[in-house]
C-alpha cells in the first residue's frame, strides 16, 4: 500500500528497557519484560491483548499554530511506560509507528486508520500514542472502517478545547467538526472544557453540532457523580465508543509539556478517574493520548504522567 510521504516503522527495541527485579517470576515483571515487538502480519488474535501504535506527527499542531514537538512523544512515552510494573492481564504488543513526513497530514491520518483497523481485526485493542491531537482523526478512521458506516460511534474526549474550528485545512483543532460533518452516526462528549479556552463562536458551534460537554469547573474531585452519570448515559446511546485524552486538559503544573499549557486545568487524579471509569465500558474499543510535547517538558513531568495514565487506563479497560 503506497501512502506517499508517510512512513511506517517497526517498534524500536531500545525504548523498551529498565530495571529487572526478577527475570523468572511474572509477578515481578515490568512492561519492558513483557511487551512483544511485532509487525501487523505477525499479530494473532488475543481478546485480552493491547497493541501500542505511535503516530509521530506535528503537522496538525503546526497548522493550528501551536508549539511543535509532539512527534517525539510516542517513543518517549514508551520509554517511561517500559519501567512501570506490568499489572494487566493478557499480552501487550508494540505494533510500531506511523510517521507524518512533511505536510502530508491527511495521508498520514489515513495510514494510521489503516493500521488501527488491521489491529482491531486481529482481536487486539489499539492504544495510540500521538502526536498532536490530529491523531484522533486517524484513530476515528480506523474505528469507523472496522465497525462499518451504519453502527453508531460515541467519542469521549477529555480536553480543554472543543477542537471544532472551521479552518481552511484540517489541523489539530478541527477534527471533531470534520467527523461530525462526515457521518451522522457519531456522538461527541467532551469533558474538561475551559470557558476561557474557547471563544463564544466555538461554544455556538458545539451546540449546533449537538456536542455534549462538561466544563472543567464542574468536574469536582469530591463528587464525580454527575460526570459519571453523563458518561453512563452517553455510552448507552452508542454501539461503540472510542476515547481520547488531550493532555492540555491537565493543569500546567503537572503537564507543562503540551502545545497549549493550562493554568486552570484538571488535576491528574481527576483525569485518572475519568479515564479509568470510561475504560470500564464494555463497548469501548480503543484509546489514544495526544499533545504530549517532550521538547518543552519540564523534568519529564508530562511524559511520565502520560505513561502512568496510559498504564492506568489499560489496566481498567473493560473490567
Amino acid at each position: 500500500m503506497n501512502w506517499g510521504d508517510c512512513i511506517y516503522t517497526l517498534a524500536d527495541k531500545q525504548v523498551w528497557s529498565g530495571r529487572i527485579d526478577d527475570d523468572a517470576n511474572p509477578s515481578n515483571f515490568r512492561f519492558h519484560q513483557v511487551v512483544h515487538l511485532m509487525g501487523l502480519d505477525e499479530l494473532t488474535s488475543d481478546e485480552n491483548g493491547f497493541g501500542i501504535i505511535g503516530f509521530a506527527s506535528d503537522e496538525g499542531v503546526r497548522r493550528n499554530k501551536g508549539r511543535q514537538g509532539a512527534a517525539q512523544a510516542p517513543g518517549v512515552i514508551r520509554q517511561f511506560l517500559a519501567k512501570l510494573p506490568y499489572l494487566m492481564d493478557g499480552q501487550t504488543i508494540d505494533v510500531g509507528n506511523v510517521h507524518c513526513e512533511g505536510e502530508a497530514l491527511e495521508a498520514a491520518q489515513a495510514e494510521l486508520g489503516y493500521y488501527i483497523k488491521e489491529t482491531f481485526q486481529t482481536g487486539v485493542t489499539p492504544i495510540i500514542f500521538g502526536g498532536g491531537h490530529e491523531t484522533l482523526y486517524g484513530h476515528y478512521l480506523g474505528a469507523r472502517d472496522y465497525i462499518g458506516p451504519d453502527k453508531t460511534l460515541g467519542i469521549i474526549n477529555i480536553d480543554a478545547h472543543f477542537d471544532m474550528r472551521d479552518d481552511p485545512e484540517p489541523s489539530s483543532g478541527t477534527m471533531f467538526r470534520q467527523i461530525l460533518e462526515e457521518n451522522g452516526n457519531v456522538g461527541y462528549l467532551c469533558l474538561g472544557i475551559q470557558e476561557f479556552g474557547n471563544t463564544n463562536a466555538l461554544f455556538e458551534t458545539a451546540d449546533a453540532y449537538g456536542c455534549e460537554y462538561i466544563l472543567e469547573k464542574d468536574i469536582t474531585p469530591d463528587d464525580f457523580g454527575n460526570t459519571f452519570a453523563a458518561i453512563d448515559d452517553f455510552s448507552k446511546r452508542y454501539d461503540y465508543l472510542i476515547m481520547t485524552l488531550c493532555t492540555d486538559s491537565i493543569v500546567a503544573s503537572a503537564a507543562p509539556g503540551v502545545s497549549a499549557p493550562s493554568p486552570l486545568g484538571l488535576d491528574p487524579k481527576t483525569v485518572r478517574e475519568l479515564l479509568t471509569y470510561a475504560a470500564g465500558k464494555r463497548n469501548l474499543l480503543s484509546f489514544d493520548i495526544s499533545e504530549v510535547n517532550p521538547l518543552v517538558d519540564e523534568s519529564d513531568k508530562t511524559v511520565r504522567l502520560a505513561a502512568y495514565l496510559a498504564a492506568e487506563t489499560m489496566r481498567a479497560f473493560r473490567k
